[in-house]
């Protein structure tokens, strides 16, 4: 079994693009960097549960979480993994499901942090599991897409393709309602519809390139990019491709989808906005002078994306004219999520940052001390991200 650790402190969110890539409890800072110390202890979540049962919080991906957050959070507790955790939580019926480059899938109790199961892959783990039907899917670089019992930890099945798996799993209903379906991409080039229940391809579209994020679903439409710098609008009902987007440049992180409208960033640092139905891009964001490997979150006004520039941005829903940038001390590459009037995001320099929404000013931020690329799980008061020290922390309002 995992160690976990509770932590109360003391005193006052990966993406690989085209390419085959294959610490402690660190301290907590106000506005004005100032650190304070910390000391472990046995306490426990003191606050609502929730569900984030997959990368984004649904299927369209955007990014954005019920309720509030406080001005001032504290780490719950920590639970240990064998290396680097790149994937982003999900969080369902009071369990945490994770991956790690260890290999291993975990569900964790998201009160105290202590190991429910494990279930061990053939690869490492950086795309999101997706959790729904009673299953776990996720993707490895062992080429399988993997179904797992949410309770039990115990192999469903596995369904193999010619190459890695670096994204995270999506869903969507079949049209007779009677069956989930599991989409998911692949280092081969396609994204494939799964029955849920039997593993069976029901239908499969290829790209010219790698699959990497991961497919956004809404309006009877998945919607994903590649590293073929095409934008895909593919009918969930038969896998037939609508229609191809050009966004000019390799896309590396999931696109959003948000009143029939899509949202995502590409390789040289452009944000696009784009008509789902008729495929006309309304706005682009961005001179060309970044890398967005992040995902945007889409709010009901913003739409907000990290930089490989350090900044946060945060653009007009409407026109996509600045609004705010937010500077951290590294690279952006997690993804942020927006939880009322806040925004929840890390940073390669090895803090989670929480900024507020309407002018990106920082209220407060956690020094873990290794890179955050995973995207936080947030709701319910808690935020659950993992870290590069192979720590899956967990935060809550500070006491």
């Amino acid at each position: 079994m995992k160690r976990s650790e509770k932590v109360i402190l003391v005193g006052a969110a990966a993406a690989i693009v085209c390419v085959v890539l294959y610490v402690m409890v660190g301290r907590e800072d106000g506005e004005d960097g100032a650190a304070d110390g910390g000391r472990v202890s046995g306490g426990v979540m003191r606050f609502a549960e929730f569900d984030w049962p997959m990368f984004g919080g649904g299927q369209g991906l955007v990014g954005v979480a019920k309720g509030e957050l406080a001005d001032e959070l504290e780490v719950l507790w920590k639970f240990e993994t064998g290396g680097e955790i790149k994937s982003s939580p999900a969080v369902v019926d009071g369990r945490v499901y994770v991956g790690s480059a260890d290999s291993n899938v975990y569900a964790v109790d998201s009160k105290t942090g202590d190991e429910v199961w494990s279930y061990r892959t053939g690869g490492r783990i950086e795309g999101s599991p997706c959790v729904v039907d009673g299953g776990v899917f996720v993707g490895s670089t062992d080429k399988f897409l993997h179904a797992i019992d949410a309770q039990t930890g115990v192999g469903r099945w596995k369904r193999g393709t010619d190459g890695q798996i670096l994204s995270g799993a999506n869903w969507v209903r079949s049209a007779d309602g009677s069956r989930v379906l599991i989409l998911i991409g692949s280092y081969d080039n396609k994204l494939y519809c799964v029955d849920s229940r039997s593993g069976e391809v029901v239908w499969s579209v290829e790209t010219d390139n790698y699959v990497n994020g991961t497919a956004a679903v809404g309006g009877g439409y998945t919607v994903f990019g590649g590293c073929d710098g095409v934008i895909h609008v593919v009918s969930v009902a038969d896998g037939n491709e609508v229609r191809g987007i050009d966004a000019e440049s390799f896309i590396a992180g999931s696109a959003a989808m948000s009143d029939g409208r899509v949202y995502v960033g590409n390789y040289e640092g452009v944000l696009f906005c784009a008509d789902v139905a008729s495929g006309n891009v309304l706005w682009k964001y961005g001179k060309g002078d970044t890398v967005f490997f992040s995902s945007p979150a889409v709010g009901e006004n913003m739409v907000i994306l990290g930089g490989r520039d350090s900044y946060l941005h945060c653009v007009g829903k409407g026109d996509g004219k600045e609004v705010w940038k937010f500077k951290a001390r590294g690279e952006i590459d997690s993804s942020p999520v927006i939880c009322g009037d806040k925004v929840v995001v890390g940073s390669e320099d090895g803090r989670l940052y929480m900024v507020r929404l309407g002018d990106g000013v920082q209220v407060w931020s956690y020094e873990i001390g290794s890179a955050v690329g995973s995207s936080a799980a947030v709701g319910g008061g808690m935020v659950v991200v993992g870290s590069d020290d192979g720590n899956l922390y967990a935060f809550g309002p500070k006491q």
